[in-house]
């Protein structure tokens, strides 16, 4: 009986699905796990081999975990929000939410082909009202909470309010604006409802503020900061500028030491916690008002090092800082302008990265030094960041390299005096940065001092004059939270007199409208904009006709949308309690699960969603909505796998194709004359130049145009057939058309072609097989040599051409042996090239242990005694296994079930004592031929539900030993002898064995030396 993958792993999929075999419950007695995936976004390509990777390592764990007794939460949804599905939308007019369907029922398709133990029943997708209305929900509970520092939570507004009302808000210690006036108790009664409301504003943790955000117009909408890669949009390369909108805002700040403090209580890597802490970044310093001259304003920085506040040379806002344009001279207002207008096109992230280029532009403003009065001049410069900390430095070109840089560089300018040196170190060639080994000088009462003692004693004189304070600082800012889009969540929000009101959380989901159009109204408001029903009725509680709106029952609906992180910032509570319709998860679910045991997913979102999630989850732990602190104990980013790109400098050349008028009767052929750009294979050869310089250059080819014709009508036949429908013009002889070569563009330069169409060994091109790929279709091969792509390893991806489908490896190989070789690629953690070649060695070990239970007569199992050495073999696998999943060892896993198999089938066993427990061993990985395996053995249900195997310490112990025997130190052969011999015994037999008295010849030894379980020697 032979090993049939397809039919069984059919079989067995179909077995999982009916009896819902990994259904987890809320209610069981045996203790939880809870196993997550970073859900995915259901994209139109599908899924490649690369995207299963941590999906196999998690469902392994997940089945492990099942093994041992566990009830294993292991679920799967989808991110359904997102920019592609809606720039399909603008281009084909197609709604969205269908071609959101369409991908999830193909991503659902395969991923059950590839066999995961996931709980379906609790699917979850963030685009559905009646998951988004949860989102809202939360939403709304961050609109009516403010963080309180005292008590280090977030707390209802309403306490805020009763503060007010009561002392007003000089004792109250809360994350707000910065510009936040004082007010009595007796002023706050005395406000308008209206003030009221834009005070709390400005505490909420979710507030409407003008902010300068990531612009990308090609996208028509905000993006956050991990959204652009090297100053472009990372969807689409789009560019992307600085500009002021009003947008709502998460006040994440807040919490930026409890994300700090939280990340030593979880088990991550350490380098994903290190990317979290750059991202908070956290400083220990003060803040230094410097009084503007001749102007009522002054200008707040945050330093690290007070101590060198007499070094101050100059200022620097950023381009983007609030008082650039009020304070700007009229002499220098051109140049500021047009340096503004340049910043914006820049990201923040470019000009973070960016420490080379030097510009800046001086305002013609000036600050007095808070202490000696001089002034200072105020430049403007793009490496100030208008969101880190004030948007404003204080320059001590003696002590910064960058300000040294930068002071150099525009020496001798307008508005740059000479450095002031204030270490008693040289700093003639470069700035002294270090906070020891000096002392102060021309630093007036700080001279003398080391850095601490001077940072003590400024930060003193400072408070004195009211010109400064101790603080810490966090670079965390507060996340935007618009989208100017529409395939996203609807805020539930309406406006009375331009301020924000929350819908009642009973009439929740407020659902996306209907639109003609996707892209901005011709005004430039977001799409929802275009929406003819987009208005709140008060008195209905729902949605109606804008033509409604009154401003008095009827008011405006907020247009933006939630960004793409707001579905996936709760996800994994929802999956506790996924069908609940009044609250996002009951209490009883949550207290049971907690928060999820292991988390698998990419290093990507470090500090994006995972720092989103972890606010979240604990700002509703905050308000008693969620059990834990974090939402994720342990979390492993797996590894990418590679792609093979292969390149070949193929050329170009344009062939026009008309109908041959006298032959064919052009009312019966429905195609009209056309011009097909033919892509030309052909050995290209080398030549060396004149021998002027010694390079080699592509030779270029001569190639009759006959041959190409030739080549291009069979092509061109099948084209109209499959195109057209057209098999009259495909029977049609060939001179019935008339080809013409128009142009040749004999570009010699390498170019990506598919990876599929090179032999994976050789890397020798195969033409025909390059065809499949629409974008090759017209490709042809002149000349009988054969001809060879140049490789590369990188990416998996579409623009490569080297997507592997999961799908053509589970229909050739099975899906066991998909997850298998994933695994055995190497770490998990590690990326690893795939190798489409190397897959047929781990089908080979599944056939070879479906041989372990059938050969050629069918069923081979027998229940005889097994001997001692299958024990051994069978044991050391379990110790083993064990080891490698309790470390998310997979690959090496794999190795030692290759070893196993190996070493049984040397042994010649079909013995049922290490069959079954072997079957049991393998379903974590290879589930399918596991169950098969289970069940022809006489068992009933499902072999994911049975004990683990446990090693047996007693199998391991070596009782033999094979010796090495010497003579004079040389070994002549290997003796096999019980390891409880005596040293006596041992020499006895090794003096009667034959090939002992041929070493000797008759002689006696003078010594014969003996270490039990370790060697023998004759000496003499």
């Amino acid at each position: 009986m032979k090993y049939h993958p397809n039919e069984i792993e059919t079989k067995w999929q179909k077995y999982w699905a009916q009896n819902q075999t990994f259904a987890a419950s809320n209610n069981a007695e045996k203790p939880k796990y809870y196993v997550l995936d970073m859900f995915p976004y259901p994209s139109g390509a599908g899924l490649h081999v690369g995207h299963p990777l941590g999906y196999i390592a998690s469902d392994i764990y997940a089945r492990f975990k099942r093994h041992q007794g566990f009830n294993v939460l292991h679920p799967m949804g989808y991110d359904s929000f997102g920019l592609p599905a809606e720039q399909y939308a603008i281009q084909t007019g197609q709604h969205p939410e269908k071609t959101t369907r369409e991908n999830i029922a193909r991503y659902r398709e395969q991923l059950d082909k590839i066999g995961f133990s996931f709980d379906w029943q609790r699917e979850v997708r963030t685009s559905n009202p009646d998951y988004y209305k949860h989102t809202q929900w939360i939403f709304i509970q961050l609109f009516e909470s403010y963080y309180c520092y005292d008590a280090q939570k977030a707390l209802p507004i309403t306490e805020l309010i009763s503060i007010f009302e009561k002392s007003g808000n000089s004792a109250v210690n809360a994350a707000c604006d910065d510009d936040v006036r004082s007010f009595t108790a007796a002023e706050w009664h005395a406000f308008s409802d209206a003030e009221k409301q834009k005070i709390l504003l400005q505490y909420r943790l979710t507030y409407l503020a003008e902010t300068e955000v990531n612009w990308c117009p090609a996208l028509g909408t905000v993006l956050a900061n991990d959204e652009i890669v090297n100053g472009v949009s990372e969807r689409g390369g789009h560019p992307v500028v600085r500009k002021k909108m009003t947008q709502w805002s998460m006040r994440i700040s807040a919490y930026a030491e409890r994300l700090l403090q939280g990340l030593d209580e979880i088990d991550w890597t350490e380098s994903l916690k290190e990317a979290q802490r750059n991202w908070i970044g956290k400083s220990v310093g003060a803040s230094v008002r410097f009084q503007l001259q001749d102007s009522v304003h002054s200008i707040e920085v945050f330093t690290t090092r007070p101590d060198t506040i007499f070094g101050v040379t100059f200022m620097t806002l950023a381009p983007e800082h609030e008082l650039v344009a009020q304070i700007t001279s009229a002499e220098q207002k051109a140049a500021v302008e047009a340096y503004v207008e340049a910043t914006a096109k820049r990201s923040e992230r470019e000009r973070m990265a960016d420490v080379k280029t030097i510009s800046g532009v001086f305002t013609g403003a000036y600050a007095l030094h808070p202490f000696t009065q001089e002034l200072i001049p105020v430049w403007i410069g793009d490496y100030v960041l208008a969101g880190y900390g004030t948007g404003a430095v204080m320059a001590v070109p003696a002590g910064d390299e960058r300000d040294y840089a930068f002071a150099n560089f525009f020496k001798g300018s307008l508005g740059m005096p000479e450095i002031k040196n204030i270490f008693n170190q040289d700093i003639s060639q470069a700035a002294f940065a270090d906070k020891s080994g000096f002392e102060l000088i021309n630093s007036d009462f700080l001279n003398g001092l080391d850095y601490k003692a001077a940072t003590k004693k400024i930060v003193e004189a400072l408070e004195q004059i009211g010109a400064g304070k101790a603080k810490i600082n966090y670079r965390l800012r507060d996340a935007v939270f618009s989208r100017q889009r529409y395939w996203g969540e609807p805020f539930p929000v309406y406006y009375v007199n331009g301020l924000p009101q929350m819908i009642a959380p009973e009439h929740l989901p407020v659902v996306l409208p209907e639109v003609e159009k996707y892209l901005p109204t011709e005004d430039g408001q977001p799409p929802l904009g275009n929406a003819s029903e987009w208005a709140w009725s008060t008195t209905q509680n729902k949605v109606v006709s804008n033509d409604q709106i009154d401003h008095e029952t009827v008011f405006p609906l907020e247009l933006n949308t939630m960004p793409g992180w707001a579905g996936s910032s709760w996800y994994w509570m929802r999956y506790m309690d996924a069908h609940n319709t009044t609250e996002f998860a009951s209490q009883e679910a949550l207290n049971y699960w907690q928060n999820v045991d292991l988390y698998i997913g990419g290093s990507e979102h470090a500090t994006g969603h995972l720092l989103y999630s972890r606010f979240w989850n604990k700002f509703l732990k905050d308000r008693g909505f969620a059990p834990t602190e974090e939402p994720f104990k342990k979390l492993i980013n797996q590894g990418m796998i590679l792609g093979t790109g292969a390149y070949y400098p193929f050329f170009f050349c344009t062939v026009e194709i008309s109908k041959n008028e006298n032959l064919i009767d052009s009312s019966k052929a429905n195609w009209k004359d056309l011009k097909v750009n033919v892509l030309v294979f052909t050995k290209i050869s080398e030549k060396i130049d004149d021998g002027t310089i010694d390079s080699f250059f592509p030779e270029i080819p001569k190639i009759d145009n006959k041959e190409i014709t030739s080549q291009i009508l069979p092509l061109f036949k099948k084209y109209l057939k499959d195109n057209y429908d057209d098999n009259d013009s495909f029977n049609l002889s060939d001179d019935c058309f008339n080809l013409n070569v128009e142009e040749t563009n004999y570009d010699l330069n390498p170019k990506r072609i598919p990876y599929r169409s090179i032999d994976p060994n050789t890397h020798e091109i195969d033409v025909e097989k390059m065809r499949q790929d629409a974008m090759f279709s017209f490709a042809i091969k002149v000349g009988n040599e054969p001809i060879y792509a140049t490789t590369e390893i990188g990416k998996m991806s579409k623009s490569w051409l080297n997507v592997v489908s999961p799908d053509d490896i589970c229909t050739e190989y099975g899906a066991d042996t998909l997850r298998l070789y994933e695994m055995f690629l190497g770490p998990l953690e590690q990326a690893k090239p795939w190798n489409t070649a190397g897959i047929t060695g781990v089908f080979g070990f599944l056939k070879k242990l479906w041989r372990l239970y059938f050969d050629d007569h069918g069923w081979a199992v027998t229940n005889d005694a097994p001997t001692a050495e299958m024990y051994k073999s069978l044991h050391k696998t379990i110790k083993k296994v064990t080891e490698d999943i309790d470390n998310f060892s997979f690959n090496t896993s794999v190795s030692q079930f290759m070893i196993c198999v190996n070493e049984l089938s040397q042994q010649k066993c079909h013995h049922r004592a290490i069959l079954e427990p072997l079957a049991v061993l393998v379903s974590p990985y290879a589930p399918h031929i596991a169950e098969e395996l289970w069940q022809q053995l006489g068992h009933e249900g499902s072999v994911s539900l049975v004990a683990f195997p446990v090693c047996e310490a007693k199998y391991l112990v070596e009782s033999e030993k094979e010796y090495p025997v010497s003579f004079n130190g040389k070994m002549r052969f290997t003796l096999k002898l019980p390891l409880d011999l005596t040293p006596a015994q041992i020499e006895e037999i090794v003096m009667a064995d034959e090939r002992t008295q041929q070493q000797l010849q008759g002689r006696t030894p003078n010594k014969v030396i003996i270490v039990p379980g370790k060697i023998i020697n004759l000496v003499g």
